[in-house]
């Protein structure tokens, strides 16, 4: 097999003066490479755990929506059920339970200096429905205030869950304590057995109209939804509350339900995540969030949610980047897995490029003092003989003189030089005949 031709100029290259300047350069290189690898992110993993909420919950729902977006992108997400908002951020601080996002109810985080926890935003208005049996009206004048249900059997939902904390915020507000009324720990759809059974007088449950124990409630016979006169004044106690309107007829046109416009305060859902889930995941919850809360609504416009507000936790910055320029850039254009590749190879590629440029400057500059200075080392000798021979050419006979010279002249015939060069090794060579006749000029007077 024929041998590929290999350019002359490379083979005049001295590999011992390449690999010498050479490898002092390619050690730099990967220095600035390894630094750069110690902060690129992992890959994305292909699982998220959700903390979601009770059964029948809108927590437990919107969990489900988010698993079928991010399932087009490859993620799996797995609902884990729990008590509701307090259990969830319970979870969310437990360095030891595997949680990646939860659902959390404003006003009920209690923020800690030691927190690494974030918010991805509003979600919805979460509203606080009041129900309570018809009997307890008197001359049938509907219930408004809360103080009325002082000394009644009330469910102020179960333990962990962002209803009870909230109930019994506005329980003491309006002096309402177990000394004086049965509070009882109980929520979810198993509410309209217990009004039924008239086990309790009224209950508290926190959600949007969607959710299923709010849907059943609402049209349980012999109930009714209390509407706070004092919605404004809770708004200012609680700053996390905002004053909602059920506009009449909102839940059932056909049926006229509710009959009359029913004043609610609400809390915001919020998604916290931890401040170390990747920023892919939540660029892909950003989506979710968006797809499923971006709807119109009961108590909501169009792209009203989600929103960059969060009662208890600080924004997360990508989040904060989401809401003011939308979708990231490279996600626009390609598919997922391939803009997080393209984005992680960009942090390598950006401090590699910063130290290439650098060193592909330098490197021809150290390679061409690394071969003149072979040159300027001949023509010092050359000089010392020179010196010499004015001196006193008498220190050595003609053939010593000479013999030093040829050996000079035979090192400089041997010099691996590049092309480039080949003027300097040709003007060294003619130096070295001019001193060769000064050597026999100068001998021969003396």
């Amino acid at each position: 097999m024929k041998k590929p031709r290999i350019p002359r100029r490379l083979k005049e290259y001295s590999p011992r003066d390449l690999l010498i300047v050479g490898l002092p350069l390619l050690i730099v290189v990967f220095a600035g490479f390894w630094l750069a690898s110690r902060y690129i992110r992992p890959a994305p993993p292909d699982t998220l755990i959700i903390a979601t909420g009770g059964e029948g919950g809108a927590y437990q729902r919107f969990g489900a929506a988010y698993k079928d977006v991010l399932a087009r992108y490859g993620i799996q997400v797995t609902e884990e059920a729990s008590a509701g908002s307090t259990e969830n951020l319970e979870r969310l601080r437990d360095p030891e339970h595997a949680v990646d996002a939860a659902f959390i109810q404003g006003g009920t985080a209690r923020v800690q200096d030691d927190d690494t926890l974030v918010s991805l935003g509003g979600l919805y208005n979460e509203p606080l429905w009041i129900f309570y049996r018809t009997e307890l009206e008197a001359d049938e004048k509907p219930l408004s205030r809360i103080s009325e249900l002082k000394g009644r059997r009330i469910a102020i939902g179960g333990t962990g869950s962002g209803t009870r904390h909230l109930a019994l915020e506005l329980l003491q507000a309006n002096q309402i304590e177990a000394a004086n009324t049965k509070l009882l720990e109980q929520g979810g759809t198993g509410l309209a057995k217990a009004f039924a059974a008239k086990r309790i007088d009224a209950a508290f449950v926190v959600g949007p109209p969607q959710s299923a124990t709010v849907w059943t409630l609402l049209h349980t016979p012999g109930l009714k939804l209390m509407s706070l006169v004092q919605a404004e004044a809770y708004t200012r106690r609680f700053p996390y509350l905002s004053a909602l309107v059920l506009p009449r007829g909102a839940i059932d046109l056909a049926t006229d339900m509710p009959p009359r416009d029913i004043k609610l305060v609400a809390a915001t859902a919020s998604l916290v995540v931890r401040e170390d889930t990747h920023p892919a995941l939540i660029d892909l919850l950003m989506l979710a969030l968006t797809e499923v809360h971006g709807g119109p609504g009961v108590f909501q416009k169009p792209g009203e949610f989600p929103r960059a507000a969060s009662a208890d936790f600080p924004l997360s910055k990508e989040a904060e980047r989401y809401y003011k320029s939308g979708k990231p850039f490279l996600q626009r254009y390609l598919p997922f897995w391939a803009a997080t590749l393209v984005d992680r190879m960009v942090v390598m590629l950006i401090p590699l490029i910063a130290v290439l440029i650098p060193v592909l400057k330098i490197a021809p500059g150290m390679y061409d003092w690394r071969v003149k200075s072979r040159i300027y080392r001949r023509y010092g000798e050359l000089k010392f003989i020179e010196a010499e021979v004015d001196a006193d050419p008498t220190q050595q006979t003609r053939e010593e003189w000479l013999k030093r010279l040829d050996a000079i002249e035979h090192d400089v015939n041997r010099l691996p030089m590049p092309v480039t060069f080949a003027d300097m090794v040709y003007t060294l060579r003619s130096h070295i005949v001019l001193v060769r006749q000064a050597i026999e000029r100068k001998t021969t007077a003396a």
